[in-house]
This record gives structure tokens, C-alpha cells and sequence, in this order.
């Protein structure tokens, strides 16, 4: 038998999902994070969820990891020190950017423009210059590079990007550099743009290169220290972490192009949902994963989530796809405060994460937090994680007595007005990924997970119109489940760059059999079967002059069939639906892209058994909790006793080891065939 670990490390908790590949059955466990080393969780809980399966480590074949590492080293700031080497005239090419300013008017004014990751004083200029046709124009000067690059490592930079002019054209003269830079500093890890990134705009490429190469020394360690650990438990099976973009690359792979791990934790949770979607038969989702500390929330259409060109962190925009998920600081940790200036209640975006944590947890905790309003409303009982884990309830309702005693209202309706603000700000974050997006958002499921999601799942539906609301299996653990399901992953682009009257299809589908056979090449070499492997290609297209490209999913076989003419009318249609018009204007195909994935999990999903649509056998108490301006009796629920067919009507209380279920007043629940509870207006 082989034995599948997801692991996703989040804020507050790790959670850890165990799955046996042929028969389906799986184990959970949550524990909570050690942020001064993730990898101590971690083994905490790979050492607990294996003595609940009775196995040992050494029998795990697949470790899939998803990971905020990268993430944090970036808003953290605690990026490796890069030293830059560009083409001569092109030193200031991190300063000037793109003279973007985020905000209104006021913006150009009280902006403070962040600090680019390779400073002025570690970029240095080398001679040597290719044309716009990827032509050697000048040839380099091996001593001038060498001379260069001493500079560099006198100044005691950790990392390297060599970034030159058109290399994604011709990367000759990159080459030259990494291997005297190899002879010069050899223990310094180099980045080469037309490696990371073989795509135009030279301030993209740069800025991407730029950011693998101040990621990979603290990804590298965390990596290899997380090998390590694992080896001492006996642990040699695979080690895989989880890409921005849904898929996964080896641990080697990731110590080399850190780049793609940049929205690697969000990622997890939609691949999960994506798992969950198709037991429940749901196309049209729109995911809401409530952590401790923040809520990722992403869009899933016809079964496939929305992926764009960049990736997004803090002022950071990277060329590297990732999954389109949208961050808000609004989690079960987050505290609530009222502003001596505006005695107006706020929430978030600190965060009392894992250390203290709430009130409630009793961990030292002294904020009044979402989970503690949550627990003085009665929608949390007193025991979490299976009974293991006991609240506080007192000190809770000490904390929010603070918000009540600043606003002159009474306990409940603080607590409840701290709720109703952290929906809203997860109601904000919806409407950006759905309506501003040009979505209907009633014609989408909305599923919620990670530890709180379900808490507010009900809640954030009504606010949308969105039905049902998903209550996946195991939601406090999807995270995990979305990283031990998904597949290998790998991609590279190519730019063309060219009028749609100046090349011809069959131009283009030489380019894509090229490419296509790349990003074979690099899964055979990770120990994938060359038969298992399926490949699929994007076509950037614009009207010539836009300075924006709609990125367009294309088949060889289609555009054998229709030519260059069905992708022009593709795009003039996606055109139309983005932006309500189309332009007069030849249209320009600007970058192509291959993408290899290994072949999908084929996981059997356990069904449950058959009720009378009757819950009586899971229900554990009576309960009273505060809603619709008042104390309402309610149900407290086993989920494990559940079965297929119940019905539950609000409101009600789900629990599990992993997370809770809130079922509104006016609401009713069904339990579906494989255990995902679906919430409708009654």
C-alpha cells in the first residue's frame, strides 16, 4: 500500500492530511505552528498523524508540502542581499521600473516607494550586447565581467542575477557570466533571466529574476533543514512542494526557481476545493479558506480555477502564473480594536496568530479576537480538535467585554458586530474575484474551509447570493488535502511577438512541438512516465498598440484546424466579455506557453452511508447560542454520525476534530453522498 502526506503550514496551525491511495481512507491532524521553525510542527505532526494510521514514516511514498516560506521572506523583508549584473546603460533599470504608484492622486505624494530587492549599489554593468533578433551585436569582455563581479562579492551578496539585455532571446552571454560568476563566488546561488523567465519587457524579467534569486538561499535551507528532519524519522519518500499555479515541483526543483513558490500556501485550498467539487457535482465555485490569520478567496468556472500571468505579494508583481486568489487580513485570530480618533469598531488585519493566539485558547492571549466573538455568541462550543482542545469561554467574554464597554453596547452586540465586520471584509474580497471580475456571483457555489471558513460560510452566502454553502469534508485540513491531490507541474514560455499577418499557424505550432517536448524533458528527469504526462498551451494575444495581453488556452489540433483565425475570434470574444468592446486594430501574438502536468490522482472518495434524512443519531446536545438580535435554541451535531441524506435546519452547530459548522436561522442543511454538508436558504 502507498500512503500520500499533504502537509500545509499556516499561520496558527499545520494541518496534515494522510491518505492511503488505493482504498481512499484517510487520517487528519491538526498542531500548531512554530513560526520560529515550521519544521518542528511539522514533524510534531507527521510523528502523530502516522501513530493514528499505525504506520511509520518510512512508509509514506509521497510528502506534498504547500508553504508560505517564500511569501514571508518577501513582506518580511528577510530576503537574501542580490547582487545584480545587467548590460551596460541599464544599471537603473530596478529604480525606475515601471513609475507605477498605487492609490489615488494623494499617492504620488505620501507614497513611500519601496526598496527594490537589488539595490543600486549591488547592480553593476557588463559590456557585451545582443539585438532585438537575439544577434550577438557586441561581444563580451571576460575580464570586464570578472572585475564586475569581485565588486559584487567584496560588497557580500548572497545571491546573483544575471539579467541582459534580450537573453530571453539569446542567453549566450547569461551563460558566460554564471560561469565565471561560478569560478568567482561558487558558493553564491545564480539566477539567469532567461532561465526563469524567457519572455520580453526587460523590467519584468529582471524584477522576476531579481525575486527567485532573493528567495532561494532561505529557501534553499528551509528545504534542505526539511529533508533533513524528515530522513531522521526514516521518512526517504518523495518530497514535492506545491507551485502558485495548483501544481507541484520537486524539492530540488524548488531550491532552483523559488519564484514559483511565491503563492504556494494559498494555492492548496482551491486545489482541495477543486477535489471536493467534483464528489459534490459543482462547476462554478468560489472558494473562502478562513485561517487564523487571513482569508484566501479564488474562483473556480466550468470546473477550472482562473490563473493569471502575475503574482502578488505585498508591492511585489512578479511574472510567474499563479492561481487568481485574493488575501485579506480577516481570520479567526484577527483582533478587534476601536480607534481612540473614530470609536468606530474595527477588525484585522493583525492578527493575534499562533503566539499568543485568542483569548480563548488560553495561550496568554489578552485581544479580543473574531474566535472569541465567536465563542461569546455561542456558535464555537467548548471543545475543539476532537475534545483535546478546550476554550476558555470566561476569558473570551473578558475580551469582548473591552469592545462593548468602548462602543456602550452590550456583549452580545459587540461580539456580533465584530462578526458581521470580518464577513464583510470576506464579502469585499468576493466581490473583487467574481463581480469586479465581470462574474455573477449567484450563478456560484460558495464552499468554506480551513479552520473558521465554515463558521462563516452561511454568513458570506447570504451576503452574495451565493448557494449552496459548502461544507466540505474535512474543511479545517483542505489546505492539505488540495496538496496531496494535485499533480506535477512545470511550464515555460517562449516570446514571438509578432502581427497575426506576419506568421503563419504553422510557425507557431513548430514553436509549441518545441516547447512541448521541454517541459516533457523536465518531468521524465523528476521520475514521471513519459505516458502519464499531458501537455496543454496559452497564446498571450493583444490588438497591436494595447500594452496588456488576455492570456488564450489553444490546442495544436485547433489551430491545425481553424488556422491563426479561431484564436483572433477567441480573443475578440473574451475581449468583448472583459471590456464591453473590441477594437479596429490587427491583433499581435505576443507569448506562447507550454505546460506539462502528470497524470491527475485518480482517489476513490468513501460514500456514506444511506439515512432516513433524520440527524437524531448524530446529535449530541441541545444548545443555545445569540442570533437575529436575540438567543435562539439550537443543535449541536456529530459531523462523524452524520450520514448521506440528513437534514439539519438552522440553526445548528456541526462539529468535528477539525473545524465547525454554523447553520443560520432560516437555513437548511443536506448532507450529500459523500459527507459535504450543502446550505440553502429554507
Amino acid at each position: 500500500m502507498g500512503y500520500r502526506l499533504g502537509v500545509d503550514v499556516g499561520g496558527t496551525f499545520t494541518d496534515l492530511l494522510l491518505f492511503e491511495e488505493q482504498t481512499g481512507q484517510f487520517w487528519r491532524h491538526k498542531t500548531p505552528s512554530t513560526p520560529h521553525d515550521s519544521s518542528e510542527g511539522i514533524l510534531n505532526g507527521v510523528e502523530a498523524v502516522c501513530a493514528s494510521a499505525g504506520i511509520s514514516p518510512q512508509e509514506i511514498s509521497v510528502f506534498l508540502h504547500g508553504t508560505t516560506v517564500a511569501t514571508n521572506a518577501v513582506l518580511e523583508g528577510k530576503g537574501a542581499r542580490v547582487g545584480l549584473v545587467t548590460t551596460e546603460g541599464y544599471r537603473q533599470i530596478m529604480q525606475i521600473a515601471r513609475s507605477f504608484v498605487p492609490g489615488g492622486l494623494a499617492g504620488w505624494i505620501v507614497w513611500p516607494k519601496p526598496e527594490p530587492l537589488a539595490k543600486l549599489e549591488d547592480t553593476v554593468e557588463i559590456k557585451g550586447r545582443m539585438t532585438a533578433k537575439g544577434v550577438e551585436l557586441r561581444p563580451v569582455d571576460e575580464d570586464d565581467i570578472r572585475a564586475q563581479l569581485e565588486t559584487l562579492k567584496a560588497q557580500g551578496v548572497e545571491a546573483l542575477t544575471v539579467s541582459l539585455m534580450n537573453a530571453y532571446l539569446n542567453g549566450e552571454h547569461e551563460k558566460i557570466v554564471a560561469r565565471i560568476a561560478a569560478q568567482v563566488m561558487p558558493d553564491i546561488p545564480i539566477s539567469l533571466s532567461h532561465e526563469v523567465l524567457p519572455e520580453m519587457q526587460e523590467y519584468e524579467r529582471t524584477l522576476t529574476t531579481v525575486a527567485n534569486a532573493a528567495v532561494r538561499p532561505v529557501v534553499g535551507r528551509y528545504v534542505r533543514n526539511l529533508r533533513d528532519k524528515l530522513a531522521r524519522v526514516k521518512m526517504e519518500g518523495q518530497l514535492a512542494l506545491l507551485r502558485s499555479d495548483g501544481g507541484l515541483m520537486s524539492s530540488e526543483k524548488s531550491e532552483q526557481q523559488p519564484v514559483s513558490l511565491l503563492m504556494s500556501g494559498p494555492a492548496g485550498g482551491v486545489t482541495g476545493a477543486l477535489w471536493v467539487a467534483r464528489n459534490a457535482g459543482l462547476k462554478n465555485i468560489l472558494t473562502l479558506d478562513v485561517g487564523g490569520t487571513s482569508t484566501d478567496v479564488a474562483l473556480i468556472e466550468g470546473g477550472q480555477p482562473r490563473l493569471v500571468r502575475t503574482t502578488e505579494v505585498g508591492h511585489l508583481s512578479v511574472r510567474a502564473s499563479s492561481l487568481d486568489v485574493k488575501t485579506v487580513g480577516a481570520g479567526g485570530g484577527s483582533i478587534a480594536y476601536v480607534p481612540e480618533l473614530t470609536r468606530a469598531l474595527r477588525v484585522g488585519p493583525q492578527s493575534a496568530g499562533a503566539v499568543p493566539g485568542p483569548v480563548a485558547y488560553g495561550k496568554g492571549g489578552t485581544l479580543p479576537t473574531v474566535t472569541d466573538a465567536n465563542v461569546v455568541l455561542g456558535y464555537l462550543p467548548e471543545n475543539l480538535l476532537g475534545g483535546t482542545f478546550r476554550l476558555d469561554r470566561e476569558g473570551a467574554s473578558r475580551a469582548v467585554q473591552t469592545i462593548a464597554d468602548a462602543l456602550g453596547i452590550g456583549l452580545t452586540e459587540a461580539a456580533r458586530g465584530i462578526i458581521d465586520i470580518v464577513n464583510e471584509n470576506m464579502f469585499g474580497a468576493l466581490r473583487m474575484i467574481s463581480v469586479q471580475q465581470g462574474y455573477d456571483p449567484r450563478e456560484f457555489a460558495l464552499m468554506g474551509f480551513g479552520g473558521a471558513g465554515p463558521l462563516h460560510v452561511n454568513a458570506v452566502a447570504r451576503l452574495m447570493g451565493s448557494y449552496p454553502a459548502v461544507s466540505p469534508v474535512s474543511p479545517g485540513v483542505l489546505c492539505a488535502l488540495g496538496d496531496a491531490t494535485t499533480r506535477m507541474r512545470t511550464e515555460t514560455a517562449r516570446s514571438l511577438s509578432r502581427l497575426r499577418s506576419e506568421v503563419t499557424a504553422d510557425e507557431v505550432i513548430a514553436i509549441l512541438r518545441e516547447m512541448e517536448q521541454q517541459v516533457r524533458d523536465v518531468l521524465v528527469a523528476d521520475g514521471l512516465a513519459a505516458d502519464t504526462i499531458e501537455t496543454s498551451f496559452e497564446i498571450d494575444v493583444r490588438y497591436s498598440g494595447q500594452a496588456f495581453e488576455v492570456p488564450m488556452a489553444v490546442t495544436i489540433a485547433h489551430i491545425e484546424e481553424t488556422r491563426l483565425d479561431g484564436i483572433a475570434q477567441r480573443f475578440d470574444d473574451e475581449h468583448r466579455r472583459l471590456f464591453t468592446f473590441n477594437m479596429d486594430a490587427e491583433h499581435e501574438f505576443v507569448n506562447l506557453r507550454a505546460v506539462a502536468m502528470g497524470r491527475a490522482l485518480e482517489l476513490p472518495s468513501i460514500a456514506l452511508e444511506r439515512g432516513d434524512g433524520d440527524p437524531k443519531a448524530a446529535k449530541i446536545r441541545d444548545h443555545e447560542l445569540w442570533m437575529d438580535g436575540g438567543t435562539q435554541p439550537a443543535v449541536i451535531y456529530d459531523r462523524a454520525r452524520l450520514r448521506a441524506g440528513d437534514v439539519i435546519r438552522g440553526p445548528a452547530i456541526v462539529i468535528e476534530m477539525d473545524s465547525t459548522t454554523l447553520i443560520e436561522t432560516r437555513h437548511v442543511a443536506t448532507v450529500d453522498d459523500f459527507g459535504n454538508i450543502l446550505i440553502m436558504p429554507a
